[in-house]
């Protein structure tokens, strides 16, 4: 578990940098890039596409581990926008949670 959590720091910090990066070249205007690049039905349009469909299943199984309560939806919304920066800090977190029993990490109560 140590190596995982160390993988989600480093992923987290990493992705944070370099969003901040982004933002401060290019701006806030992530959606019309976004949306854009997968109307022009070329690579980056594929890849955009491919990761918004990951998003969803991220946001899924959040809200699923979550039992599909308030507080479970509102953190699959996170999911659903955030992408790595929210699931890594958000494993990060349950990881301790949970103590480190990798079992409930995916399950949840359920397990």
């Amino acid at each position: 578990m140590t190596g995982f959590r160390a993988y989600l720091g480093a992923m987290a910090l990493t992705i944070f940098l370099y969003t901040v990066v982004v933002i401060v070249n290019h701006g806030w205007d992530l959606l019309s890039v976004f949306f854009g690049d997968i109307s022009e039905i070329a690579w980056p349009g594929q890849f955009n596409l491919d990761f918004m469909f990951m998003l969803t299943l991220s946001a899924t199984w959040v809200a699923w581990r979550h039992q599909y309560s308030a507080g479970g939806l509102a953190l699959a919304f996170l999911a659903a926008i955030g992408g790595s920066a929210f699931l890594s800090v958000y494993l990060l977190v349950m990881s301790f949670r949970v103590k480190g029993d990798a079992r409930t990490l995916v399950l949840g109560a359920r397990a």
